[in-house]
């Protein structure tokens, strides 16, 4: 099943996200197989980086926690909030 993870940055952690980038590309490299969708949430200026947005292939909640719970980001605590929820695509149809 996939799921949907909206992360948001905590204010002013723009060092911890930009010292946990490497860590955190290479976590979702490691499990690019699974990944549907992954990005950064941009500023109204469309600028500066403020969340994640991914959508993952994970068995069940438990395995998509323990996934959102291994991103070096969140390990960093760079998350105010991260919701997780299971997620069906409709468009494109494929």
């Amino acid at each position: 099943m996939l799921y949907m993870f909206h992360c948001t940055d905590k204010a002013g952690a723009a060092e911890i996200r930009q010292t946990n980038r490497a860590a955190h590309l290479a976590y979702l490299e490691a499990s690019a197989a699974r990944i549907f969708a992954a990005g950064p949430l941009l500023s109204d200026d469309g600028q500066g980086m403020v969340g994640s947005l991914l959508v993952v292939e994970c068995a069940d909640a438990a395995e998509a926690q323990r996934f959102a719970d291994e991103d070096p980001y969140a390990r960093a605590g760079l998350f105010e909030s991260v919701v997780i929820r299971p997620w069906r695509r409709v468009y494109p149809k494929g």
